[in-house]
């Protein structure tokens, strides 16, 4: 359709344009046998009226008049019906298809994070963490235990590594006797606890009363405390940002800055 219309505009043209040169040869002939000012004029108005009508009717420098040039649809148009998946022109911003952004996130999901990487998450990048021994860090439950023996769980033994190369860490518990603390001590260089990162026997800290314990992790404005006592829990969480409770049991919901967790090694898996 838009083919014969170019055809018949351009024969129109050619026939004005036969029609102008007819005209112009005539009045140039008049003005041949009739020198005078009026003819000159018309001659001069003549020609600029056939410059413009020849500018406005001549086909445009993009479109070859009388031939057949397919029309290139627009960059979306075009792709969407051949199916092609090619960006598009310069300039345009191309979004690749949902299910690439599906399989990024896939990819990045299944990517093991280390040790290292979950405890700095977990712990929200704060330095200063008090632990304490019993229960958590040692098998034994009670300082009654430790006057007899000191076992020192092995499962937890790189979680606490790794805690100490990234924090400053304090261990701390309540004892009976000097040779409870001596126990305690030999049970974690043993284990070789201090032989990474950055904790040291001067970061163990030992006291005869639970409150004693209290005292500590204050003094120390710890970021984090992790217990297995719910009373000093409890008692801490208006003062400590946060606070992990080690408990075999459920308890529910202590406070909003409390979580709680089976086991250490648990909370950082």
């Amino acid at each position: 359709m838009s083919d014969r219309v170019a055809d018949n505009v351009g024969g129109l043209v050619r026939r004005l344009s036969r029609l102008l040169h007819r005209k112009i040869a005539g009045v140039l002939a008049l003005a041949v046998h009739h020198k005078s000012v009026g003819s000159l004029g018309a001659v001069a108005g003549l020609a600029i009226a056939c410059i413009f009508a020849w500018k406005l009717l001549r086909p445009s420098p993009g479109r070859r008049v009388g031939g057949r040039r397919k029309h290139r649809g627009s960059p979306s148009t075009s792709q969407a019906v051949a199916g092609d998946d090619s960006p598009a022109s310069e300039g345009d911003l191309y979004v690749g298809p949902l299910k690439d952004a599906n399989a990024v996130e896939t990819v990045a999901s299944a990517v093991e994070l280390t040790l290292g990487q979950i405890v700095r998450k977990r712990l929200g990048g704060y330095r200063r963490i008090t632990c304490q021994l019993l229960g958590v860090i040692l098998r034994e439950k009670t300082p009654e235990e430790l006057q007899k023996h000191a076992t020192v769980r092995l499962p937890v033994l790189e979680v606490v590594k790794e805690i100490s190369k990234l924090c400053d860490l304090y261990l701390m518990e309540t004892v009976l006797d000097d040779e409870s603390e001596e126990r305690v001590l030999s049970a974690l260089e043993n284990s070789g606890i201090f032989q990474s990162g950055g904790l040291i026997k001067d970061k163990v800290l030992f006291c005869s009363t639970e409150t004693g314990r209290i005292s500590f992790v204050r003094q120390l404005e710890a970021d984090w405390h992790i217990d297995s006592n719910l009373d000093i829990i409890s008692q801490l969480s208006r003062f400590i940002r946060f606070q992990l409770y080690i408990s075999q049991m459920e308890s529910g919901q202590i406070a909003p800055n409390v979580f709680t967790s089976t086991s250490l090694e648990q909370f950082f898996s």
